[in-house]
């Protein structure tokens, strides 16, 4: 029932985003204000992450197969490098026209501008309150709920530009509006580029490997571990292989020290998956990275 009260609430939510980005496209277009036409990209940027990561997380939860062994996850990863870079695109179109206008300043209606700006932030406001309640209990569903509230405070900034046209005729903070807004947005969006780009090309999560090295080397039969490779399907599954160096032990023993590793990767480090080599003498002291390019594993 949550789940359904959830698909529920997105719908709107992006329904409501597609109104919104329509009312300050027709009304930047109308009004000439930029501040307006930029918030109404941010708006359907938004609007586009949360129609893009509903069918990425559809696809995403599909079974392993032959084709693709650790499943679907990274869809959701490219959605999101897919929707940043987007983002940051048009971010800079809009940096350059704000300049543009700065340096040759244009009329703007600040009372169409102001009342757009309002609608959009009681639209706003409205999404925002309806994935408050959901945002306390998944992480997805909060990151959504925080792009909503900076779009209710960017509209915030808009009124008040607004404002200040209209009676002050200082057609200037438009594009001055529009500067922060667009910067805001690659501030936004930046990290997550690097972050899935961290992802997409195998980069190491951040775990203190030798920290994990010493707390395998406290379990007496394991004399070295070696060869170890970590990283990420999506940005919560981490994947870990590695070598160990155990005394000559029976399979049945050595089964039994690797469930002793699993718990300790799992429980500590939160590894999602664990692929472990005993071997006895081969390997044996090298260091945990092996740097050798010929080295596949």
């Amino acid at each position: 029932m949550e789940q359904q009260t959830s698909g529920r609430r997105f719908f709107i939510v992006t329904l409501l985003n597609v109104i919104i980005t329509f009312f300050e496209l027709v009304g930047g277009l109308l009004s000439g204000s930029l501040a307006l036409l930029s918030d109404a990209f941010h708006n359907f940027g938004d609007a586009f992450s949360v129609i893009l990561s509903y069918v990425a997380n559809k696809i995403g939860k599909r079974s392993p197969n032959s084709s693709n062994t650790y499943g679907y996850r990274r869809i959701e990863i490219l959605t999101a490098l897919l929707n940043s870079v987007l983002l940051i695109g048009v971010s800079i179109f809009l940096l350059i026209e704000a300049v543009r206008r700065l340096l040759h300043p244009q009329n703007v209606a600040g009372g169409i501008m102001f009342w757009v700006a309002v609608i959009s932030f009681l639209a706003n406001t409205l999404a925002t309150l309806l994935l408050n309640h959901d945002s306390k209990h998944n992480l997805n569903i909060r990151a959504t709920y925080l792009h909503l509230l900076s779009d209710a405070l960017a509209s915030i900034g808009v009124i008040i530009s607004a404002g200040l046209i209209f009676f002050f005729k200082a057609n200037w903070i438009d594009p001055l509006m529009t500067l922060l807004v667009s910067g805001y947005i690659i501030y936004e969006s930046l990290p997550i580029v690097r972050q899935t780009f961290v992802i997409l090309m195998e980069g190491a999560p951040k775990i203190d490997f030798d920290a994990v090295e010493q707390d395998l080397l406290q379990i007496p039969a394991i004399k070295g571990v070696h060869h170890c490779h970590a990283w990420q399907i999506d940005e919560n599954q981490i994947v870990v292989s590695l070598h160990l160096n155990l005394e000559d032990l029976p399979l049945s023993q050595t089964e039994k020290i690797y469930t002793q590793v699993e718990q300790i990767l799992k429980t500590k480090y939160q590894i999602a998956h664990v692929t472990i080599q005993a071997e006895c003498d081969r390997g044996k002291g090298e260091k945990l990275f092996l740097t050798n390019q010929t080295d596949h594993q």
